[in-house]
């Protein structure tokens, strides 16, 4: 029988930890969990089990990629009842806290790389709204220009702290009665009011740049939407929508070509959903679902390689992490040997 060396032309490499980026065929032996691993690639996409955060929360914001995130603000529900100022950051593998924002809100957005991203608007105890906008420089938060208008339960796409767009949400309570189709750009210094959103709604997901995004789910005032609103750096034009309405989900994606949305919430009666749905620049697909179905939660990175955090499940506020993988990504697998 050939050898591993003869067929492939080297050893089997010997490592203390899995290799973060595997290609596909590459073997190796994990010498800390005693394992044989290799790595394929994924025909369908699919979801697994990362680390949990430290303090569960919802309505909180996100930024980054699946194996360098960020996840600040937030309200901690019933363990710490009310707006958070906590940051905490993802390597893949486990959560770490950070430096806090300063202003302590929930019903949050955020956006951005770990080392370098923004929070903007929210909720605070009082006043009820802020426009408030913090930058991140990887060490801590600094505050900067507000949006032009308080409001909360909108969305945020954009690749830094000086690069971002903001659309949608709510400027008052009650918040259907308050609608926005606002859209502001900011350039890293100060925030300017663009064309708005056909469809005004909130808690309403996200994916892109300043120039090229898409906006999709939310709530309006008679329940849920499915509209899916495509950005080309002037303007929204509506195009194909979801497959199920929701609102208060996540959605991350590089542009408008490429996005997932997952989770979210229908009702009433309120599901918390585990639906997860995949776009391709035309149309919607439904995929494979989140392990457990939540909503008022975050998730970062592409629709190839992403993470969503925290939130509330049918069960109430959960710390789990889920990282999703999609089609054509390299996926580990452990060998058994006897």
């Amino acid at each position: 029988m050939a050898t591993y060396k003869e067929i492939s032309g080297t050893n089997v490499e010997v490592l203390a930890s899995d290799p973060t980026n595997p290609v596909e065929g590459q073997v190796w032996y994990n010498s800390t969990t005693g394992a044989l691993k290799g790595a394929s690639v994924s025909t369908t996409g699919s979801w697994s089990t990362g680390g949990n955060v430290n303090t569960v929360r919802y309505d909180a914001g996100g930024a980054g990629t699946q194996t360098a995130a960020l996840y600040v603000g937030g309200n901690g529900g019933a363990a710490a009842p009310g707006a958070q100022s906590l940051n905490e950051l993802y390597n893949g593998t486990s959560w770490t806290e950070s430096n806090d924002i300063s202003t302590a809100r929930w019903e949050v957005e955020a956006t951005g790389t770990q080392t370098s991203s923004l929070i903007a608007g929210g909720r605070t105890p009082a006043p009820p709204l802020v426009g408030v906008v913090e930058s991140w420089n990887g060490t801590s938060w600094t505050e900067t220009t507000d949006l032009v208008t308080a409001k909360k339960q909108g969305s945020m796409v954009g690749l830094s702290n000086s690069s971002s767009l903001y659309f949608g949400g709510a400027t008052g309570d009650p918040a259907t009665a308050n609608l926005t189709t606002q859209t502001e750009s900011w350039n890293g210094t100060s925030w300017t009011e663009v064309n708005d959103l056909n469809t005004a709604r909130l808690g309403l997901a996200g994916a892109g740049t300043q120039t090229l995004a898409l906006a999709f789910s939310g709530a309006i005032a008679t329940g849920q939407t499915a509209v899916t609103e495509e950005w080309n750096g002037t303007s929204w034009t509506e195009v194909n929508d979801l497959n199920t309405a929701r609102t208060s989900g996540v959605g991350f994606g590089t542009d408008y070509t490429t996005a997932l949305m997952a989770g979210g919430l229908i009702g009433p009666p309120y599901v918390r959903l585990a639906n997860t749905e995949e776009w391709n620049g035309t149309s919607w697909t439904e995929t494979t679902d989140l392990t457990t179905g939540r909503s008022s939660f975050q998730g970062t990175g592409t629709n190839t390689a992403g993470a969503v955090f925290s939130g509330e499940s049918s069960t109430g506020l959960i710390s789990a992490t889920e990282e999703w993988n999609g089609a054509g990504a390299a996926i580990t697998k452990t060998f058994t040997t006897s």
